[in-house]
């Protein structure tokens, strides 16, 4: 006998990349019934949704996110549907602005040459990120490991160098040791900094094909050094991140933000609760902070764990050792 208060609801997958729609092991459907606690089948040329009538209704609403999503070819993963289910209404739009692979509708995203898949914005947060850093001239974004902060800012430099909107990247980040001791690793001076230089190293494999990126560091075109190295100098026609900013001392940071040229944009991140610097010095991105907010020109993004991108674990990491420093 059929429950009255089950329903069904069916969406056209026309059009749709059955493989990116349905994940690999078909994990983004099930993770789709998961989440809702109904039965999704992936049969012809329809997703099918069964289910208590409300719960029904609202993974159809989800699933049909994950079909303009898989019409687009873009990515799609179980992480990216979690990510789909959380959007508000109001920030679902139609379906001419349907969020990508997890992004929030209307999202700004990033085509790279040479990438296979689209740099894009994937929480409402990641979203106005972006948007700041095409507006401002300095960006600082704080928040928890994990929520793109980096990784979007190298697209976006990246981005503005194909564009010929600057000539060369600047990535700095501050050397200083997160409770291991590098002073006696073998090496020359580059060899010793290396360890702390590689995240950016990482970033930029992901935007540029490797023998690109090698020729743009051999060319200066892209510039990766310790945040020391940035003194006397003055960085025009560049797009410069400075990274790990929680662990630059005041001092440093006053002498990265005046390096500012003449069509130059500068964005820095940071997470405020991995301060690595002596108990004596004050981070450069507090006092940035406190002293430069609402100055013209100059635009601040904060994330939370709800803009973790990266696996769902990491974001109850986060949320349980802020819950640990508030006992």
């Amino acid at each position: 006998m059929t429950d009255p208060g089950a329903a069904t609801r069916r969406i056209s997958t026309e059009g749709a990349d059955l493989l990116t729609l349905a994940g690999v092991n078909d994990a983004n459907l099930v993770e789709l019934a998961r989440l809702f606690g109904v039965r999704v089948a992936l049969r012809g040329d329809a997703l099918t949704i069964s289910g208590p009538e409300e719960l029904a209704t609202r993974a159809a609403a989800v699933g049909q996110r994950m079909v303009d999503v898989a019409r687009q070819q873009l990515t799609l993963s179980a992480d990216d549907v979690l990510r789909l289910s959380e959007l508000r209404p109001e920030e679902t739009g139609d379906g001419a602005e349907a969020a990508e692979g997890g992004a929030a509708p209307g999202a700004p995203h990033i085509a790279l040459p040479g990438v296979r898949r689209i740099v894009q914005a994937k929480t409402p947060g990641q979203a106005e990120y972006l948007r700041k850093i095409a507006e401002q001239d300095i960006v600082v974004g704080i928040g928890p490991a994990g929520t793109g902060k980096t990784y979007l800012a190298v697209a976006a430099a990246v981005d503005a160098l194909i564009r010929k909107r600057v000539r060369r990247i600047v990535l700095a980040r501050p050397a200083v040791e997160a409770g291991e001791s590098l002073g006696f690793l073998p090496g020359d001076m580059q060899a010793k900094v290396d360890p702390y230089l590689r995240p950016l190293y990482d970033a930029l494999d992901e935007m540029m094909p490797f023998e690109r990126v090698q020729k743009a560091l051999e060319t200066r075109i892209i510039e990766i050094a310790p945040l020391a190295f940035m003194r006397g100098r003055t960085l025009a026609d560049a797009f410069v991140i400075l990274d790990e900013a929680q662990n630059a001392t005041s001092m440093q940071m006053k002498m990265f933000l005046t390096r500012l040229g003449v069509n130059s944009k500068v964005v820095i991140t940071g997470d405020k609760t991995q301060v690595d610097l002596p108990k004596r010095e004050e981070s450069g991105l507090l006092q940035v902070e406190r002293i430069l907010t609402g100055i013209e020109g100059i635009g601040f993004q904060y994330f939370d764990e709800s803009d973790v991108v990266r696996h769902r674990l990491v974001r109850q990491i986060i949320r349980a050792y802020a819950a640990d420093a508030g006992t």
